[in-house]
C-alpha cells in the first residue's frame, strides 16, 4: 500500500509498505526494521516473532521515544510482558498491531510531530523465494 503522510522535514515517513517490506526515504527494507521518527533507519536483527528478546525492545528504547509501535507481522501477536521490561522501566508507551497497521499509525503520529519509533517485524521464515 502506498502512503502519503504529511511529512515534517528531517523525519522518516514510511512511503510504502507490504508483506515484502517497507520503503522509507527512498530505501527499500525487506527484513525487520526500526524506523525512528528522526535519525537512521536500521535493520532490526529479528527474523521471527519467536526470536524476540528483551534486547530487541531495549534497542527501540535507545531512541528515547514517547511511544513504540510494534508491528507483529501479518497477524496480531503480543510479546510477553517480560520482553517489554526495557520500555516499562523507561515509562515508554507501547502499542502492538499487525505490521501494516503499525506503518499507517506511525505515519499519523509522525504527521502530528510525535516522537515515535516503529519496530516492524517481517517474518521471513515462511517466505518462498
Amino acid at each position: 500500500m502506498k502512503l502519503h503522510a504529511e511529512r515534517i522535514e528531517g523525519t522518516n515517513a514510511i512511503a510504502r509498505h507490504g508483506m515484502d517490506g517497507v520503503l522509507v526515504n527512498g530505501t527499500q527494507f525487506t527484513t525487520s526494521v526500526v524506523v525512528p521518527w528522526t535519525g537512521l533507519v536500521s535493520v532490526w536483527n529479528v527474523a521471527r516473532f519467536a526470536d524476540l528478546t528483551a534486547d530487541h525492545f531495549s534497542a527501540l528504547a535507545q531512541h528515547e521515544p514517547e511511544l513504540v509501535l510494534f508491528g507483529s507481522g501479518e497477524k496480531l501477536r503480543f510479546p510477553p510482558t517480560s520482553l517489554l521490561r526495557p520500555l516499562i522501566e523507561r515509562s515508554i508507551g507501547f502499542e502492538t498491531m499487525e505490521t501494516a497497521a503499525a506503518c499507517r499509525t506511525y505515519n499519523v503520529l509522525l504527521s502530528e510531530g510525535r516522537n515515535a519509533v516503529a519496530g516492524l517485524l517481517f517474518d521471513t521464515s515462511n517466505r518462498a523465494f
